[in-house]
């Protein structure tokens, strides 16, 4: 019933459960109601609180933690909106005083620049005992400006007499410069047109701010307005610091009225007659009977439920808490389509994977996974804060295993450390009790799995569009087009084992590839015409075996990134082991020791997201991800301070 609107639509928003579907016409019979209005002023409610805040934190800067970015939003029972609510009115009127006291800051600063401006063009004029704009007597003509260079008095009676030696003057140089003379000259009132051709001739011009007072008193009564403003400034810089303790409240009021303003949106888009409105929305399977349940017990509806076509339903990602926060990954690339598989628990892996190994060092691994964890366990982020730290969490873990595998602990501090103790001359491969793997002395061995690795990603890849044509029936893409191209990979991965072992597995594998390429010529030309247009079509998609290589060859950068976290790593380790053993050397050594690590944690930690990103996107996304998926939307509490808490969602 349309009485019930409210109710029913605040329960809604609160639940998150439904993305309310637009329809630009109503069924027959239904009408759209147009509360426009009211939300452009919800709308500018929030703008203005907005800027009341950005106003607040500009002057009286909120001392914050450094780390008060992870915090979550401020939870609030259901009552305590009621409370925003009824507080509203004021709290806007408090906005509306900050932002008009912030525009009379303006105008006064904008008054401050034309008196800094007056007061500099009055300076060259303060001997001067007449006002600037004196008119002309009975008997004789005044010209009071400047002239475009420097004159002297003899100068100037010369350029004068050269101009016309019939005129009668007397003037006074009130001020001189290299490019400037500031004169006064009289002249009888008969020859005042004379005079004004004279003094044409040579660049005369008036003053830019004419006064009806003398110079000096002008710029007195110009510093005291200064100073008049300046202290009204004050005054209002003072008002706006006094209303710093609404800084909650006006967060409050804003998250308050972009809700509202959400909801009049969507009640823009319901269907209404006289007496009841229509809610159409999209609905995850698994929570229509929750979705059921609470309109039910909110109001009394008629609520019904139908399977939607695929093409036209939003995508909301369901992921193991594992690979959740690796979602963040993939829908920055783009929501997977209805033709998609959901790449999330893949993607995940093999990020977590390739990071560790581009990273690369257990001791930076550890301080990601202990400092994550506390922050995770102090400040209870949001969801989406939570997942981004929880990606990291576990790319900490995987730095950790490739730390020891390389045998990297805060570069090779362990041995230095040693060292210095006990004078020895030990390396990390002798102290630690397991086989490493050294990044500069094994650097060809590495390419070597780098390469593998990066053939195992592209083949998990290619598999997924193996498995998606399979899924639309597409038989002849899912083994001519993909199954092709894989098995050729396979047989080259053979070949290359081959050629450490024995020529058996190197034949089996040339066969293979052999094998692959015939069936790549004979299909890959069945869209074209005739017998040599398909056996050309054919050839000529051998060609993407070139592609297939510089891909292979991208994933090197596994080795590169791992081997830079190394060296640098040791290279401040051998810079902080330089000093003696006293005081002051110990404490050089430290500082070295943790700003040179922290250099390079903060330069290689971005390093290795930003390509194992690019490893994601273009290797593997590229060979079975169309994306272009519309992710779900629902109505919910659209809020930047406040959440309702978690009992009052049950």
């Amino acid at each position: 019933m349309r009485k019930d609107r409210k109710r029913l639509l605040e329960h809604l928003q609160d639940s998150g459960l439904i993305q309310i579907k637009k329809n630009d016409k109503s069924e027959q019979g239904f009408d759209k109601v147009d509360l426009s209005a009211q939300m452009q002023v919800f709308e500018k409610n929030v703008t203005l609180a907005q800027q009341a805040l950005k106003i607040l934190e500009t002057l009286s800067p909120e001392k914050k933690g450094l780390l008060s970015a992870f915090e979550g939003r401020r939870e609030i029972d259901a009552d305590e909106i009621g409370v925003i609510a009824s507080n509203a009115g004021k709290i806007i009127e408090v906005c509306t005083r900050i932002t008009e006291l912030n525009k009379k800051r303006a105008d006064y600063a904008a008054e401050q620049v034309r008196i800094k401006t007056t007061l500099a063009q009055l300076e060259p004029w303060q001997n001067l005992d007449i006002p600037l704009n004196s008119g002309d007597t009975k008997s004789t003509a005044v010209f009071i400006g400047t002239l475009p260079k420097s004159f002297s008095e003899i100068a100037l009676s010369e350029e004068i007499a050269r101009q016309n030696p019939e005129l009668v003057y007397n003037f006074e140089i009130q001020y001189t410069s290299s490019d400037m003379t500031c004169v006064v000259l009289f002249v009888p009132l008969a020859q005042k047109a004379l005079a004004e051709e004279v003094l044409r001739n040579i660049g005369f011009a008036r003053p830019m701010s004419p006064t009806s007072h003398t110079p000096m008193e002008k710029s007195k009564r110009l510093s005291e307005k200064s100073r008049e403003l300046a202290q009204n400034d004050e005054k209002a810089v003072n008002e706006i610091i006094s209303y710093e303790d609404y800084r909650d409240a006006i967060r409050n009021t804003q998250d308050y009225f972009r809700i509202r303003a959400d909801k009049y949106n969507v009640i823009n888009e319901l269907d209404h007659t006289k007496h009841i409105f229509v809610v159409n929305g999209f609905v995850p399977e698994e929570d229509c009977d929750k979705l059921q349940k609470l309109c039910e017990h909110a109001v009394t509806c008629y609520i019904e439920f139908e399977d939607v076509d695929e093409a036209d339903a939003p995508v909301k990602l369901k992921n193991s808490k594992f690979a959740e926060p690796a979602q963040s990954i993939v829908t920055m690339y783009s929501a997977p389509s209805h033709l998609d598989i959901d790449p999330t628990p893949i993607l995940a892996f093999f990020f977590y994977f390739f990071f560790g190994m581009m990273f690369s060092d257990a001791g930076y691994g550890l301080l990601m996974v202990v400092a994550i964890g506390i922050v995770l366990k102090a400040f209870k982020p949001d969801t989406n804060m939570r997942n981004n730290l929880k990606l990291f969490q576990y790319c900490g873990i995987s730095t950790i295993f490739w730390g020891l595998v390389f045998g990297s602990i805060f570069g090779d501090a362990p041995a230095v450390i040693y060292n210095l103790v006990t004078d020895s001359n030990i390396t990390m491969a002798e102290l630690l009790p397991w086989k490493t793997l050294d990044p500069q002395k094994d650097a060809l061995l590495l390419m070597i799995i780098s390469i593998a690795f990066g053939l195992i990603h592209i083949l998990v890849g290619m598999g997924c569009k193996f498995y998606i044509c399979i899924k639309q029936k597409d038989y002849a893409a899912a083994f001519f087009d993909t199954g092709f191209w894989m098995l050729m990979l396979v047989g080259f991965a053979v070949v290359a084992v081959g050629m450490v072992t024995t020529q058996t597995v190197m034949y089996v594998g040339a066969g293979i590839a052999i094998a692959s390429a015939a069936g790549l010529i004979l299909t890959q030309g069945r869209s074209k015409k005739g017998v040599f247009g398909k056996l050309i079509g054919g050839l000529a998609s051998l060609y993407d075996i070139t592609s297939y290589i510089s891909d292979l060859l991208s994933y090197s950068r596994l080795l590169a990134l791992g081997l830079t976290t190394g060296v640098m790593a040791q290279v401040f380790n051998m810079l902080a082991s330089m000093f003696d053993k006293n005081v002051v050397g110990i404490i050089c050594m430290i500082l070295i020791f943790v700003i040179g690590h922290a250099i390079t944690i903060g330069l290689n930690a971005l390093g290795s997201y930003v390509h194992t990103m690019r490893l994601q996107y273009v290797e593997m996304f590229s060979k079975f991800y169309e994306g272009g998926g519309k992710p779900f939307e629902p109505f919910a509490l659209n809020s930047k301070y406040f959440k309702i808490s978690e009992d009052n969602n049950k």
